[in-house]
């Protein structure tokens, strides 16, 4: 009797730890290394935000190591059309971005298709900003106006990859204020910065955690969010300019599309207990990343809604048909 009332109370202990675990932000540990594949170079946002999980995780599982792997170009084409060719066993991930699954195929030029890519977490968001050096005599957004309306096609503003978030900033803020500036496409955020930290270029169509790291080197005109970023109290929304712009890019991680659906929920899980985490909040909210939760259940409906959208801004943009 008593080993059957300790078996009892050890099954009852399990029953109810696992919720209790659950709601805390807790996720099984992978029994492996994870393979973290990043479509972009070190430097940028896919970079930093992979290196703040990667530093969670090794809290979570101090017996997995997060190792971190390169394959850029194409503006991140040239991972997402390889990623397919991954072992998948659950612990090879890749590093995907939204809207550029959805512009690049659009565009044409590109070896997968959008429905080739099998995202199974959103983790953040980051949004549109545009920038210019602190050399730079445009003091403010209505200097940047003035300026780009008396020398059309004279302004060069980088930005990352080609048919990328930042190349479909860049022809909306053209469109939405009647200007004509040059987009100059980077490999990534981190390979943008020395041109425009060096005023090789004159400004920047990018993200706000460049324009955080660099709060002493930039100068933030306008940022795409619904508020004020709290961290940059001084610069105005595109809405307060008089143009309804809130956007930016997503963040998240994708698997090869064999990878079996309960090891895609195991990483869903993972994920969304990496955000769950104080520290993890703590270091997006620094770096200005907008943390979002998007697992395997809201995917399909998440993918239709955002494929839907960016389309109809692909053909409005008219990207890829200069």
């Amino acid at each position: 009797m008593k080993v059957m009332n300790k078996t009892w109370l050890a099954a009852l202990g399990l029953a109810l730890a696992a919720p209790l675990a659950l709601a805390q932000g807790q996720a099984a540990c992978p029994d492996k290394n994870v393979m973290y594949w990043q479509a972009f170079p070190p430097g940028g946002e896919s970079d930093l935000s992979a290196r703040h999980q990667q530093v969670v995780l090794k809290k979570k599982c101090p017996a997995i190591e997060t190792i971190i792997q390169y394959k850029a170009g194409a503006g991140g084409a040239l991972m997402w059309t390889q990623m397919n060719q991954l072992p998948p066993d659950g612990v090879n991930v890749v590093g995907v971005n939204l809207p550029h699954i959805v512009f690049q195929p659009i565009e044409g030029t590109v070896q997968y298709k959008t429905q080739d890519v099998t995202p199974v977490f959103w983790f953040h968001f980051t949004p549109d900003i545009l920038v210019v050096p602190e050399s730079s005599p445009i003091k403010n957004f209505q200097d940047f106006l003035k300026t780009a309306k008396a020398n059309p096609g004279k302004l060069n503003f980088g930005g990352s990859g080609l048919n990328s978030a930042n190349h479909a900033a860049h022809e909306r803020l053209n469109a939405a204020f009647g200007i004509k500036s040059v987009y100059v496409p980077f490999k990534g955020t981190g390979d943008m910065a020395t041109s425009v930290l060096g005023g090789q270029v004159d400004g920047a169509i990018t993200y706000v955690p460049f324009a955080i790291a660099n709060k002493t080197r930039i100068r933030p005109l306008a940022v795409a969010m619904e508020k004020r970023h709290p961290l940059m109290p001084d610069v105005p929304t595109f809405r307060e300019l008089g143009v309804d712009w809130v956007d930016g890019a997503y963040r998240g991680i994708g698997v090869p599309k064999s990878t079996p659906p309960e090891a895609r929920k195991r990483l869903s899980d993972m994920w969304l207990a990496l955000n769950q985490d104080p520290e993890m909040k703590e270091l997006a909210a620094k770096s200005g990343f907008e943390l979002v939760n998007v697992g395997v259940d809201q995917m399909d409906a998440f993918m239709a809604e955002k494929t839907k959208l960016y389309t109809e801004g692909a053909a409005r943009l008219n990207l890829g048909k200069k």
